[in-house]
């Protein structure tokens, strides 16, 4: 296994700067967030924790997805090893949508199979990229089948969502971006799917000093699991934010990442989710996936059942902490994010 390093991430951002957009961050308002109880360890005063949110979500296609997506393509065009008939990937959400738009934006053939149940809406948003759209079987599992017999047969150059070194380390140029931006940044918190954008993301903390929160739902539990389990293993996947985050295996390279000290894997109920999401609009106006909300619901949520038998279940951070939430994606349908009044 090809383990992830910050050289990567160098690697990657030298690749992808100037063809993506550079993140935005924004102030959390204060008392959104509550510091844990008690006073700094060095014991001065209390004080509250400065967040901030990096707006990822304002990326090209809607999501992270383009970093990685760019950076692939990008390193096997300098390896020479892209093939005429260009990549293929097998997705109907984030993934195929990036993959489909940096293959346009590199001049690449892109070949993405979508199963039948894939919206309409993404359809023709693949084709408005240039895409082959090719819809096969009623689940995911038959168009990644299909998708391999057609890089077989062709010689196209198969792309993955997430489990993949070139991916992840365009993920992790994310972190670089928000490092320059938040100065003395001591935590960052992360949605976790596959594990991609964690496992990218974690590696360029690292090399900072920078902690990583990765949180997933309670019942999306992939990397988790992994950690308990000492290896990826394979879990039952229910949530709200199953779209984006039910992958149910993480990555071997995500549960390298997870291993350091300065990890912390934490779980949310998807009550706390859909709240956080709401609040987002409420309160900005903005409307992004549950996924996105997920990062936000483990350090808003109210205090939680906490102790040797259960989950660990938020995150709350220490007095004075910075702390950057990352809003990873709005590829969302809005129509259930109503003002309170309206309800």
């Amino acid at each position: 296994m090809h383990q992830l390093t910050y050289d990567d991430i160098k690697a990657a951002t030298d690749r992808i700067t100037g063809h993506v957009r550079p993140v935005a961050v924004a102030p959390v308002d204060p008392g959104t967030i509550r510091a844990a109880h008690g006073a700094a360890l060095d014991d001065r005063p209390a004080e509250p924790c400065e967040a901030w949110f990096a707006l990822e979500f304002m990326q090209h296609t809607g999501s992270f997805k383009a970093r990685g997506a760019q950076n692939f393509i990008q390193a096997h065009r300098e390896a020479k090893t892209l093939p005429d008939a260009g990549v293929t990937i097998a997705s109907g959400g984030n993934a195929g949508l990036a993959c489909a738009w940096a293959a346009q934006q590199q001049g690449v053939r892109a070949t993405v199979f979508l199963p039948t149940v894939a919206p309409a809406v993404k359809v023709a948003k693949l084709r408005d990229f240039g895409a082959d759209v090719r819809v096969v079987g009623a689940e995911y599992a038959e168009a990644l089948e299909a998708c391999e017999e057609f890089a077989a047969s062709s010689g196209a150059l198969a792309a993955h969502a997430y489990d993949h070194p070139l991916i992840a380390a365009g993920a992790g140029t994310l972190l670089e971006e928000i490092h320059a931006r938040i100065p003395g940044l001591d935590t960052v918190v992360v949605a976790v799917g596959g594990g991609g954008l964690f496992a990218g993301v974690a590696t360029a903390a690292r090399h900072h000093g920078i902690r990583t929160v990765a949180v997933e739902p309670e019942n999306c539990r992939a990397l988790n699991a992994a950690i308990e389990a000492g290896r990826p293993v394979d879990v039952p996947v229910d949530s709200v934010a199953v779209d984006a985050l039910g992958a149910r295996r993480a990555t071997a390279l995500a549960l390298d990442a997870a291993r350091q000290d300065d990890v912390r894997s934490v779980l949310v109920p998807d009550g706390e989710i859909v709240r956080a999401r709401q609040e987002l609009w409420d309160q900005r106006r903005v409307a992004v996936e549950h996924a996105a909300a997920t990062a936000l619901a483990a350090l808003t949520a109210p205090d939680l059942p906490a102790g040797p038998t259960a989950p660990n279940l938020g995150y709350r951070p220490g007095s004075g902490e910075r702390v950057a939430v990352v809003l990873c994606g709005a590829n969302t349908d809005p129509s259930d994010l109503v003002h309170p009044a309206e309800n």
